[in-house]
């Protein structure tokens, strides 16, 4: 392709053809600088390496953080040692975003390397297929364009800044939403440690034994039992779809059932985890270690919803048939599933019988915005009148259930890791599990 230097050469040759024209003389001129153009043009594309020449290397790591930038590197090479002008431009998936960019410059010898800056919007996995090299040299009136194939694959994650935390924090000390939380287990059924007795500890515990080598008051600390089972459901219905707060709804429940595993886990526990919409999509049975954790992660991290209703007994009917052992299920759903699901509830007492049943749902920010908002007209006093009855059903719901024993916690965003976690170690401190 030409080049604006070419462009402007066959501008300027236009004005000296005009100008001749005044002297007779347009098309000898005319003829002569085409000519010229033509004969400099082939030497130009003759000077240029060929398109076979070159090479692609992309160097990019292999998993990543959904909307965390990271570095892409590519090397170029060519079987020639040309002195060229090249400029890159890497073949991105749909759902990736350019943050910075150095991909041009100048090409000598055999080697050079550029990079870029660029990050997913979305979590998945996705594949880099071609690079477009452009690349002009010598008299610089032509450019030679190619595609380079180079297939490389990377795996975007959900975002694990907060699993990090968990398992980058000391024994019962969390971070979590920005809050620090110090969770004191009180007295178990497992024989922890014997430390020195301080006021306020139970005096049943007091080792004598050990007082009396250490002349010192000495207590037994216990801890609640250790491998109990945390089921974790997750909806991957049409509901779980709907963006809060520039998240898809699937995206912000991925996020706190990962960090509640992690917490699971490293609290000593198993953890499985059923995914389900119509049908059940993901099933990973109970496991513990951190070996677990990334399996747990490498099933979900492309989970997708389905545009379906979800059918909650279909997963039920799935912990019951594989969890025999007590455990703690955590169903990560949408409270309007709740609201119309009429099946669900049988469903939870039949589990109440053997397990631990809690229900998280996703404040939806709309309807509190809805509810404060000063009705100027009828068309906004009927969305906040429609509103207000939403936010009525949504809290008589959950008294509901809370009247049959079944905790229901309608959080907003930003809450539900912490609120997730924190009736996790309520029970495990209370030796519930």
């Amino acid at each position: 392709m030409p080049t604006n230097r070419f462009i402007l050469l066959v501008l300027v040759g236009a004005v000296v053809t005009l100008i001749a024209s005044i002297f007779d003389a347009a098309l000898p001129v005319f003829w002569s600088w085409n000519a010229l153009l033509c004969v400099l043009s082939g030497v130009d594309l003759l000077l240029l390496p060929k398109r076979s020449s070159w090479g692609i290397r992309r160097q990019l790591p292999e998993q990543m953080d959904v909307r965390k930038s990271f570095e892409v590197s590519l090397e170029l090479e060519s079987e020639e040692q040309p002195t060229v002008y090249v400029e890159l431009m890497d073949h991105l998936p749909q759902t990736f975003s350019m943050v910075r960019n150095h991909m041009s410059g100048a090409f000598r010898g055999t080697l050079a390397s550029f990079f870029y800056t660029t990050l997913a919007l979305e979590r998945g996995e996705y594949v880099f297929e071609h690079v477009y090299l452009r690349y002009s040299g010598g008299m610089g009136l032509w450019k030679k364009q190619v595609r380079l194939k180079q297939v490389d694959k990377i795996d975007i994650y959900p975002d694990l800044t907060q699993v990090r935390g968990v398992l980058g924090a000391v024994q019962d000390a969390l971070i979590l939403e920005g809050q620090r939380l110090f969770k004191k287990q009180r007295s178990g059924s497992e024989f922890h440690y014997i430390r020195d007795y301080v006021q306020g500890d139970d005096i049943r515990h007091i080792n004598w034994k050990a007082s009396a080598r250490t002349t010192k008051l000495m207590t037994n600390l216990f801890q609640p039992e250790k491998g109990k089972i945390v089921t974790l459901v997750l909806d991957c219905g049409r509901q779980m779809a709907i963006e809060l707060e520039g998240q898809v709804k699937l995206d912000r429940t991925l996020e706190a059932a990962l960090t509640l595993a992690a917490v699971a886990l490293k609290q000593g526990d198993q953890v499985a985890l059923i995914a389900y919409a119509s049908q059940v999509k993901v099933y990973v049975p109970a496991g513990k270690g951190l070996s677990h954790l990334q399996e747990l992660t490498r099933a979900v991290y492309d989970l997708r919803t389905d545009f379906v209703e979800s059918n909650t007994q279909i997963a039920f009917s799935h912990v019951l048939r594989f969890l025999k052992k007590r455990s703690l299920v955590v169903l990560f759903s949408d409270m309007e599933s709740y609201l119309y699901d009429q099946e669900l509830l049988p469903y939870v007492q039949r589990l109440r019988r053997g397990h631990h049943v809690l229900l998280l749902s996703l404040q939806d920010p709309l309807l509190h915005q809805w509810v404060r908002i000063r009705a100027e007209d009828s068309r906004q006093a009927y969305r906040q009148s429609i509103a207000h009855q939403f936010t009525t059903d949504r809290y008589a719901y959950v008294n509901k259930m809370a009247g049959r024993g079944i905790p229901v916690m309608d959080v907003p965003a930003d809450q539900l890791t912490l609120s997730a976690v924190n009736a996790y170690l309520d029970l495990k401190s209370r030796d519930r599990l």
